[in-house]
């Protein structure tokens, strides 16, 4: 008879097991569930409890797998809370933004750089970007550069510029581009990495120990909504990725870590060069005492479509000179793709404009006919645009889907009246689809693009409601249980760790999360503000709010 270290009692537990298993009890022992019972207590006999057994009494609160968010930004997210909030409705006017910059300003020394950060130019009363002389105005003597909401752009001042070494002579890099006024001159609007790296190559480097605190603050938050498992979705820089390791290694992330290494760090010259995916998963792990592991290989193939740089088969809705643009031209593309697939690499490839996500498919076909490969689990982000014959493709490759769902309610008005306009939005996001084709899917909230949230994700995806209140392709909507196994369990597949994680079963690992209601039993309207009460991985407790009872 197996001795419970852990026993959970009065429960509603949610299993989400292949069977939608209900339980009523459950018990865990050195990090893993060994026993499951649907009686609140368990039989008698069926367990030893002892006076070391820690007993949670959840007085009929719901116990689920913990969530899996299978791309956000997680270092990111919590570097910018060091930043000025330029975000609206905080900022409703650049005239706001440049007050909150000139503030920060004031409390800095001359020539010391100023960073904001969310910004969103189509929720400001001018309906435009800031511009260099905006920002110059208020920041005479420092360099300043405020990024856009979507990640993709950043508006930068004359001293950040000349700082740059970036004039109006200066050509436009590939996969990205300046923006210019009437007269052709910078304006100081920076579209995608390659227009925005002079810049970021000269921001101050933070201190590899207030990153770790940073991600650590981070971690809290994440796990105060239940995750257990979370993926940062691109490493660009090793120093970023030693800050995950030791982060992990230090216990100050004790969330399951997975990580998307850029592309660029795999290639020849690079610092993982002629790695194969086992030795990098076996080198992170090392380092992180089994807490992170290598997810996958990303890549970007278009930009934004808030941003105007998704790249699309047909144009802008309001904008009907500009379709975006690809990130990469497609026979270099179907070479490092290739050449990844080659080598093993799960790729992971940012698209949302369908015309991107073709050329994401067109690239895995290319790279699968000449090296098959079952399992492979090569995937597309966000799929915020795919057509039914895209998702028909998807299927067909065996290629899985990270649908960025809560663009429905933060964006899908302006989709619809600004970007792709009425037809074309109603299908963002399109998940009813995914499920008429099995595929393989998750949601995920891109935080700091959208706040941190799995059940608000798991709400959207349900109800597809904008921000207005209109229900935006109600024909897209997915039933409750399929929205949380996009989280749990089909995330866990996703990442290949569906034998440890993503449904309480006997011998799966000890992440939990508690609810203090169950989403399958009240009005889906009501999903987003269920609060999680606690937070368990490998059966210890890492978050609560106080409401499960331990004796």
């Amino acid at each position: 008879m197996n001795i419970a270290e852990i026993l959970f009692k009065n429960a509603n537990i949610l299993t989400l097991d292949n069977e939608n298993t209900k339980a009523g009890s459950i018990a865990v022992s050195e990090g893993r569930i060994t026993g499951i019972w649907k009686t609140p207590e368990p039989p008698e006999g069926a367990v030893r409890i002892t006076e070391d057994t820690t007993i949670a009494d959840l007085k009929g609160q719901t116990l689920i797998p913990g969530f899996i968010d299978t791309h956000n930004h997680i270092l990111m997210y919590g570097l910018l809370s060091k930043q000025v909030n330029c975000s609206t409705p905080l900022n409703k006017t650049i005239v706001d933004i440049a007050h909150a910059i000139e503030q920060k300003v004031k409390d800095s020394e001359a020539g010391e750089w100023i960073q904001g950060y969310g910004y969103d130019d189509t929720l400001l009363d001018e309906k435009r970007h800031p511009t260099r002389h905006d920002l110059d105005h208020v920041a005479p003597d420092h360099p300043v550069i405020i990024s856009h909401i979507s990640g993709h752009l950043a508006v930068a001042n004359s001293i950040a510029l000349e700082l740059a070494g970036l004039t109006n002579e200066t050509t436009d890099p590939s996969g990205g581009y300046y923006g210019r006024d009437e007269d052709g001159n910078l304006n100081g609007v920076l579209y995608e990495a390659t227009a925005m790296e002079p810049t970021h190559n000269l921001l101050p480097k933070r201190a590899k120990e207030e990153m770790i605190e940073v991600l650590g603050e981070a971690a809290k938050t994440y796990m105060a909504q239940g995750i257990t498992t979370n993926t940062d979705a691109a490493v660009f820089q090793l120093e970023d990725l030693e800050v995950h390791l030791q982060a992990a290694k230090q216990g100050v992330n004790p969330m399951r870590t997975q990580l998307m290494i850029m592309h660029f760090l795999l290639r020849e010259g690079g610092p993982f060069e002629g790695y194969s995916p086992s030795q990098l998963d076996e080198r992170l792990q090392q380092h992180s005492n089994g807490l992170a592991r290598l997810d996958s290989a990303k890549m970007f193939q278009d930009g934004s479509i808030q941003g105007l740089t998704g790249a699309l088969r047909e144009p802008y809705h309001q904008n009907p000179d500009t379709y975006g643009s690809l990130i990469h031209d497609q026979d270099d593309f179907n070479e490092e793709v290739l050449d990844l697939h080659h080598r093993g690499f799960r790729i992971t490839t940012h698209g949302n404009g369908d015309r991107a996500i073709g050329s994401i498919l067109d690239a895995y076909e290319l790279a699968l006919q000449k090296y098959p490969r079952d399992q492979h689990k090569h995937r597309i982000e966000h799929v915020q645009s795919a057509t039914p014959q895209d998702i028909e493709k998807m299927a067909k490759l065996d290629v899985a889907g990270s649908f960025f769902i809560n663009h429905v309610y933060y964006w899908g008005d302006r989709h619809e009246q600004i970007f792709l306009g009425p037809k074309r939005a109603r299908r963002i996001s399109p998940l009813a689809d995914a499920v008429k084709h099995n595929l393989l899917f998750t949601l995920h909230s891109d935080c700091p693009v959208t706040p941190i949230s799995p059940l608000f994700s798991i709400w959207a995806a349900v109800n597809r409601k904008t921000s207005s209140g209109k229900i935006l392709g109600a024909e897209q909507r997915i039933d409750v249980i399929t929205a949380l196994k996009s989280m749990t369990s089909y995330a866990a597949e996703l990442i290949s760790d569906e034998d440890n994680i993503g449904s309480l079963e006997v011998g799966k690992l000890a992440d939990f999360a508690v609810l203090d209601r169950d989403p399958t039993e009240i009005d889906s309207e009501e999903i987003k503000d269920i609060a999680v009460t606690a937070t368990y991985i490998g059966g210890r407790l890492v978050y609560s709010t106080g409401e499960v009872v331990i004796s």
